[in-house]
């Protein structure tokens, strides 16, 4: 399933759903007339459990023969949001998780030895296509960066790692958007303050369901600035692969269904780029993840 969040084009009202085939399934809409009762958010019938994920087998069903009567839509009609558009809580993020990026950051051949952890605050998300707003009375430095996010759909604490994966929901695009003059500039190294601009988590525009990304460490993942392409990788080439950084978490803290963990980037952001490079308003920036798609977000100025 790809599932999506979005707005209505004529009247703002919100609703979720899923892409299928040429359409976006209105699924709260769609389940009145087949007594189908979905909620009115996706990240409540993620904690609902997978008994109740499978009633989407029958809205489509009753679309591939005909019968869905209500929530079928052009793509047209709608405005695609961020799959979670407001994170229950803050995003937990990994820093130099690509062997490729940690050289580029100077550590060489010295990797982590545990995942490295942050987070970025739940009003950072921002919706594919979103504006930017680069104000450079806040920073001057803002960099790319790709990265694949992980949504949880069954919680836990002290998760096995053979059993890991089974905990995901499913996968989408992040772009780690990051104020390196805060992250690297201010006393003690603030990546909090850094990471969590508004704007500055775009996500989507789809999130993915595990049967269709059984192997999340086989994905092409890459990055362009007006077309350019800036980085490329495989997620083969993560230091901590998505299942062991769900059993390190989860053995410190509770992992909850909703919660969003973005699994760090490859090489080849601006700041270590000789001389560095860092986005200006008019720049387009693209991330796109195999199997899940591109996400777009345009930079512009604070009057635009």
């Amino acid at each position: 399933m790809r599932y999506v969040s979005f707005e209505y084009r004529d009247d703002n009202r919100r609703a979720w759903g899923i892409s299928w085939a040429d359409k976006i399934i209105d699924l709260p809409a769609a389940g009145v007339p087949l007594d189908l009762a979905f909620p009115s958010r996706l990240i409540a019938f993620i904690r609902e459990g997978k008994d109740a994920w499978n009633r989407i087998d029958s809205v489509i069903e009753a679309a591939r023969t005909g019968r869905l009567r209500e929530g079928l839509l052009d793509p047209k009609a709608v405005r695609l949001l961020a799959p979670l558009p407001r994170s229950a809580k803050n995003v937990f993020a990994l820093g130099l998780n690509y062997r490729e990026h940690a050289a580029e950051a100077g550590r060489g051949a010295n990797l982590p030895d545990v995942p490295i952890y942050f987070s970025k605050a739940a009003t950072a998300i921002a919706a594919p296509e979103q504006p930017f707003v680069l104000d450079e009375q806040v920073t001057r430095k803002l960099d790319w960066e790709i990265e694949l996010g992980v949504v949880i759909g069954v919680g836990g604490r002290a998760i096995p790692l053979d059993q890991a994966l089974n905990h995901v929901f499913g996968y989408t695009v992040i772009n780690d958007l990051s104020a390196r003059d805060l992250q690297h500039g201010r006393p003690e190294n603030q990546w909090f303050l850094g990471k969590s601009l508004d704007g500055s988590c775009p996500m989507g525009p789809v999130l993915v369901s595990t049967d269709e990304i059984p192997d999340p460490q086989q994905l092409e993942i890459a990055l362009r600035v007006n077309g350019v392409e800036k980085q490329r990788s495989n997620t083969r080439n993560m230091i901590f692969p998505v299942a062991a950084i769900i059993a390190d978490l989860s053995h410190y803290l509770t992992l909850e269904p909703g919660d969003v963990i973005t699994t760090g980037t490859p090489n080849g952001v601006g700041g270590a780029r000789k001389p560095p490079e860092f986005l200006k308003s008019g720049d387009i920036v693209e991330a796109e993840i195999e199997a899940i798609g591109v996400l777009r977000t345009p930079i512009v100025g604070p009057s635009a």
